[in-house]
């Protein structure tokens, strides 16, 4: 890992920062340097607590209220950060959610509500990045990379999930838009890369790991036989955005303790 400040002068924008991963991402980019855009939807109180964190850590950060599903929501964050900050040179699209239910059972609105901003949000985000980035485009002694755009995944880009499929086609199709936006930007010195956690203790999948009995039942899917923490995740995010990961675009990191080694096959060789 780089020296603690290896963002320094760049801002970030990182979607759904208010609570979980993206609480962990935002703290870990302001640690580094980065001037945060804490984006959120739903709690004005825990998006000013992260504000509040990052600054008494000394590090600096603002938190916008939009909802990545709209158009109009998202050009007004960019525009509003370019106008504040002069620029943005780091977006973690971050933000998703979940509305479980099965294939039969599953309502339209909760299929659009999930892909809507899980899916759509990283292309609404990610398009404005992008024209930020090819107008400044590479700033000398700021990054090699004239922007650096990271998309969060999931295990279940590759993993299916019966119960919900809404979320897994979400994720899958993060997967193929990271890949494709990637080689499209690359000539632009764009960095796109995704991040895949496994299995995170936050608050959105607490009902899997918080007795004794459901972490157990969890961690047979883990061969690490850990479940992961978002300062996990707020690690590899610094990395990917530093100009320590300037050779890497196109790819999704899975951070999972071995999950996606499909652990139900280690012993039916």
């Amino acid at each position: 890992m780089a020296s603690t400040k290896q963002l320094k002068g760049q801002v970030a924008i990182v979607t759904g920062a208010d609570s979980g991963i993206g609480k962990a991402v935002a703290i870990a980019l302001g640690a580094a340097g980065a001037t945060v855009i804490i984006n959120h939807v739903s709690c004005d109180e825990n998006a000013d607590a992260v504000v509040a964190h990052i600054k008494k850590a000394g590090g600096k950060a603002y938190a916008y209220h939009a909802d990545v599903s709209r158009e109009d929501d998202v050009k007004a964050m960019f525009a509003f950060t370019i106008k504040k900050y002069k620029t943005v040179d780091i977006l973690v699209n971050n933000a998703g959610l979940q509305k479980d239910a099965l294939l039969i059972d599953m309502s339209l609105d909760d299929w659009n509500t999930v892909i809507g901003v899980n899916l759509t949000g990283q292309f609404l985000c990610s398009r404005e990045a992008a024209k930020e980035f090819i107008r400044r485009g590479v700033v000398k002694n700021r990054s090699a990379a004239a922007g650096k755009i990271i998309c969060m995944s999931s295990v279940h880009e590759v993993i299916p999930w019966a119960g919900h499929v809404n979320y897994a086609a979400s994720k899958g199709g993060v997967g193929m838009f990271m890949k494709s936006i990637a080689q499209e930007l690359a000539p632009h010195k764009i960095r796109v890369m995704g991040i895949g956690p496994g299995a995170i203790q936050t608050p959105i999948n607490e009902d899997a790991w918080e007795t004794p009995q459901a972490l157990n039942k969890l961690l047979k899917l883990i061969p690490y036989n850990r479940i992961g923490q978002p300062e996990d995740i707020g690690k590899l995010a610094v990395w990917l955005a530093s100009d320590e990961a300037d050779y890497i675009t196109g790819t999704t990191i899975f951070i999972d303790g071995g999950m996606t080694l499909y652990p139900g096959f280690a012993d039916n060789g």
